[in-house]
C-alpha cells in the first residue's frame, strides 16, 4: 500500500495532515500547482514500511515554468501601450 501525507501548517490555528490513500502523486502535485494546497510544512510518502520526505521533489514538479514573452507578443501589446499614452496625456 502506498499513499501521501501533506502537512499543512495554518499558523496560530495549528495543523492539519491530509490523508488520503486514494491520491495518487499526480493529484498531490495537481492540487500544489493549483494552490489549493498552500503553507506545506512536508510532504511524505509512505510505501509498505517505509517513509520517504518527497516534499522538494513534489514542489519542484508542481512549479509552474516561467515563460517569458515571445516578441510576436511584445510586438502586438505596442498599440495598445501607445493608445494607452495617448489616453493619459496631458490635455
Amino acid at each position: 500500500m502506498q499513499y501521501f501525507v501533506v502537512m499543512i501548517d495554518y499558523g496560530r490555528r495549528g495543523r492539519e495532515a491530509i490523508v488520503d490513500p486514494e491520491l495518487t502523486r499526480r493529484e498531490i502535485v495537481s492540487r500544489v500547482a493549483s494552490r489549493e494546497y498552500t503553507n506545506i510544512s512536508f510532504i511524505h510518502e509512505i510505501a509498505e514500511c517505509s517513509v520517504e520526505d518527497v516534499t522538494d521533489d513534489i514542489l519542484a514538479e508542481a512549479a509552474l515554468p516561467d515563460i517569458s514573452p515571445t516578441g510576436a507578443d511584445l510586438q502586438a501589446n505596442a498599440p495598445d501601450h501607445a493608445r494607452d499614452l495617448r489616453k493619459h496625456e496631458p490635455v
